[in-house]
């Protein structure tokens, strides 16, 4: 081979190379959860966004363990009840759960009011208004202390199993110290059977049956003693589990997959904790406008303070084994007053769902409603002085470039569309571009003289930013 050749042959390599690490976004929607897209920084920062608390607080039924499904224009709200106000699993493991029920509740207006409708399913005596979905039962035995749902978006899914649920717990070591009697342990597994996660579907919601008898993810593979949460995705074409785990001591998270929902592959342990950190939940789930990126809101345990629980916020992508954490700090801290100091008191609802044109809402146990705008989690943020972002190169497809900003009176925010190596792309420089000012979700950037991106559509490029007192929440081309 002569050198010519050689020399052809290196650089073909090199391009085909750097052609896969370029990241293809097409047209959808980016943000800043994680370092994707973030190139360079100069005189610009990323900033997390605290989530506001509505003063308004009426009577919001909310227990342990809950997840809010936007279903059209409803929300429907899944939450853990108990038989015995008050009871312990101190008092008796067994006699605990079997009080254990899953309550329902809904809202037509974004969360502002909340029926617990009498649905006529289950007559619990000690439940009156007949709002259960999930009663005690061979199938249900542990399974009602954490039932969680979700709607099943896989593409040609039965009527019959709209709605999907996982829901189970396992049983403590036969030398743990809260069995009331040496027997009760083996009782309740030959009454019971095994633990680990069960698998539901259902038609409306509301009436659950069990797909078999037998735990679909074993006890032996995690704790489940929380929330573990699965989603059909569509980036994966399966669905996924992010659920509990003891990981030498500490609660952390683990991730399985399966096509079927019933065979669920080996679980693979997520890199989230820090140092001594326990993660309780992980309230891990796609973003609903950007369901390629997987938001977490895991309840941070103080376990040697006092069990005190705040919420940090968390990303992750399709097939990863990490979590992306920009911030370390709490994203929810448990606020003013003695309620939310108190043992275990934070824990978010699972999932984050729209409650207007412009915001989205987490919902916490005990009834508070945090909001934020919409893809406001973090933002490149430029303060009094100008300052330049810079993305890495990536290859888009559409026509227009829209983001979701703001800015101060004074602020503004200029793009311009770079090659790959840097170089600005004539008529869409910095010059060309008519400045951004004020606030919007969904703004279009303008260049003087070109109306179409679709020449650049395909090929790698970057984008800079030049902006002053101004956010950027997300991008996406269309």
């Amino acid at each position: 081979m002569n050198v010519r050749v050689l020399l052809l042959l290196l650089i073909t390599i090199a391009a085909t190379s750097n052609a896969d690490d370029t990241v293809h976004i097409g047209s959808r929607r980016e943000l800043f959860l994680d370092d994707v897209l973030i190139g360079s920084m100069n005189g610009t920062q990323l900033k997390m966004h605290e989530p506001q608390r509505l003063r308004r607080m009426p009577a919001r039924p909310f227990g342990h363990y809950a997840t809010v499904l936007q279903d059209g224009n409803k929300l429907r709200l899944y939450y853990r009840g108990d038989k015995v106000p008050g009871a312990h699993w101190r008092n008796g493991w067994g006699k605990y759960h079997e009080g254990e029920v899953t309550l329902y509740a809904e809202s037509t207006d974004n969360g502002v009011h909340w029926t617990e409708p009498d649905l006529e399913i289950h007559d619990v005596a000690q439940m009156p208004k007949g709002n259960v979905v999930v009663d005690m039962s061979d199938d249900t035995f542990l399974v009602t202390h954490n039932f969680t749902p979700f709607i099943d978006t896989r593409p040609g899914v039965p009527a019959d199993e709209k709605y999907k649920a996982l829901g189970g717990n396992r049983y403590p070591p036969e030398n743990w110290g809260g069995w009331k009697t040496k027997d009760e342990r083996a009782e309740l597994r030959k009454k019971y059977g095994p633990g680990g996660l069960k698998a539901f579907a259902s038609a409306d919601g509301l009436r659950w049956r069990v797909l078999q008898k037998e735990p679909v993810i074993s006890e032996e593979q995690g704790s489940f003693d929380s929330q573990n949460g699965a989603f059909w995705s569509d980036s994966e074409q399966c669905y996924v589990c992010y659920f509990r785990w003891f990981d030498k001591g500490r609660r952390a998270i683990r991730r399985s997959t399966s096509k079927d929902f019933l065979d669920w592959s080996e679980p693979v342990d997520m890199q989230a904790n820090e140092p001594g950190e326990h993660l309780y939940t992980s309230c891990t789930h796609p973003y609903f406008r950007a369901p390629h990126i997987y938001v977490a809101l895991p309840t941070r345990f103080q376990a040697s303070a006092g069990a005190i629980t705040d919420i940090a916020l968390m990303a992750t992508r399709p097939g990863s084994d990490r979590y992306h954490r920009h911030f370390k700090e709490a994203f929810i801290r448990p606020g003013l007053g003695p309620r939310g100091w108190g043992n275990r008191a934070n824990y978010i609802t699972l999932n984050v769902v729209q409650t207007s044109d412009t915001e989205m809402s987490m919902f916490m146990y005990g009834g508070a409603q945090y909001v934020l705008r919409l893809d406001g989690f973090i933002s490149v943020n430029a303060g009094f002085k100008p300052g330049e972002f810079i993305t890495e190169p990536f290859v888009f497809a559409g026509e227009h470039l829209e983001l979701n900003y703001s800015t101060a009176g004074a602020g503004e925010i200029r793009v311009e569309i770079q090659n790959a190596d840097g170089s600005p792309i004539t008529g869409v420089s910095l010059d060309d571009c008519q400045p951004l000012k004020g606030d919007a979700i969904g703004g279009d950037v303008l260049w003087k003289e070109t109306e179409s991106l679709s020449h650049l559509a395909g090929k790698p490029i970057r984008l800079r930013f030049l902006m002053r007192e101004a956010d950027i929440y997300s991008l996406k081309f269309r």
